[in-house]
């Protein structure tokens, strides 16, 4: 390894290590986890760069597969039979009964975990007339660098929809192959292991308004690839981790669908709070609020926005709020605070089809940094199409792409729209 190599993260005190975390199930799951990965920059070495054009091509075969998948949906929707006429001769019921089994492909291109292909499988509940769609599955991915994550999950409604449980646990193997590490232009590649639980419970105390708490746990370790890597590791502080903690929840949900909502908002204000007493390394806080939207117009288009926000207080370097925008890598660029904007157009196609056209930006602040600066913000844009596949759910299967600054980017199929 050159000198010049080893030199560069030296003059770049301000580096921070990079948080692993695992999502992609439903958008509940995924809020309460705080996240998704991410794609990042790709390198100008030669050597690299055939490898980059290597993994696009992948990419692009997967995408055109992804699309024919899609296409085909229609043909491949399970139902059940059709229910029989009622004995006094009444016609029969039109409306099918769709299978309550989820069987979806899920896949991403993240410089994290290269060109990643998995499913989930879930199982759909309901628990009442009043209740909302309980959902049980489990989900796993494997990537062309040999990693892989898996994820239980569930995400209930039950007691007429008084109250509501969303809990998880995930795994991780994950080779990371940073191209330009925050940014550096060096080059870093590490293995981390993730072990995670994340569970929170809702109680509704009056209308759409709900209290709750949750909890988390998360054991991460981490070592360099080559001694080159560790050193590097060493030098800029990088090591494994455990965390707990536990915080509140006041919440407001008056969206009519929470798979595919067309009106209403949400509120979500909670904290974590991280204790040496449950088990967690260093003592810290973090403080969240997310603010949804929805507003319907013309014939079952929706126009969505969300608002973003984490503020940390003594938290270490692995602890601090990520850039949560499609189109980045969670934990490619980390700051004491965040907050973000996104705006999407959610135009209905037809009876099982929408497109999505979308932007935001993202601001790290806090320790000297300012949103007035163009280097603390982070833009993104994107488009994105998807398939109905559960009506009465509102279950989607979204395929999308989204663009960021410095050449950061992301494809993405998955359950769900993003918020």
């Amino acid at each position: 390894m050159s000198a010049q190599r080893i030199s560069m993260p030296i003059k770049h005190q301000t580096l921070r290590p990079v948080p692993i975390s695992l999502y992609g199930a439903p958008n509940s799951f995924a809020d309460a986890a705080a996240g998704s990965g991410m794609t990042g920059p790709i390198s100008r070495d030669p050597t690299r760069a055939k490898c980059a054009c290597r993994r696009a091509a992948v990419m692009l075969a997967l995408l055109a597969l992804a699309a024919w998948w899609l296409a085909s949906l229609p043909a491949l929707a399970q139902t059940e039979t059709p229910r029989p006429a009622v004995e006094d001769g009444t016609e029969a019921a039109k409306e099918e009964k769709e299978s309550p089994w989820l069987l979806v492909p899920v896949f991403q291109s993240n410089p994290k975990l290269g060109l990643s292909l998995g499913g989930l499988a879930g199982y759909m509940h309901y628990f009442d007339e009043k209740s909302r769609v309980s959902l049980f599955g489990v989900m796993a991915q494997y990537t062309s660098t040999g990693s892989i994550v898996g994820a239980a999950f569930t995400r209930s409604s039950f007691d007429e929809d008084r109250q509501r449980l969303v809990a998880g646990a995930a795994y991780g193997y994950v080779k990371n192959d940073y191209k330009d590490y925050l940014g550096t232009g060096v080059p870093l590649q590490s293995n981390g292991e993730l072990h995670s639980f994340i569970t929170r419970y809702l109680y509704r105390v009056q209308g759409d308004w709900f209290i709750g708490a949750q909890g988390i746990f998360q054991n991460f370790n981490i070592s360099g690839n080559t001694t080159f890597d560790q050193q590097m590791l060493d030098i800029l502080g990088i090591k494994g981790y455990k965390s707990s903690g536990v915080g509140v929840n006041a919440y407001h949900d008056s969206r009519d669908n929470e798979n595919m909502p067309a009106r209403g908002w949400l509120l979500n204000a909670n904290n974590i709070a991280y204790r040496g007493g449950l088990g967690s390394e260093q003592n810290f806080d973090v403080y969240r609020l997310d603010l949804r939207g929805f507003i319907p117009h013309g014939n079952g288009n929706v126009l969505a926005a969300r608002s973003w926000n984490w503020w940390t207080v003594d938290a270490p370097a692995a602890g601090q709020a990520p850039v949560l925008l499609r189109g980045y890598k969670m934990g490619q660029y980390l700051g004491k605070y965040m907050s973000s904007i996104e705006v999407e157009e959610r135009l209905r196609l037809g009876q099982r089809w929408t497109s999505t056209f979308f932007t935001g930006v993202a601001c790290l602040y806090g320790d000297g940094k300012e949103c007035s600066e163009s280097t603390n913000l982070y833009p993104m844009g994107g488009v994105g199409i998807q398939y109905v596949v559960k009506q009465k759910e509102g279950i989607v299967l979204n395929l999308e792409y989204a663009v960021g600054k410095n050449s950061n980017y992301g494809v993405y199929l998955k359950m769900g729209y993003s918020f």
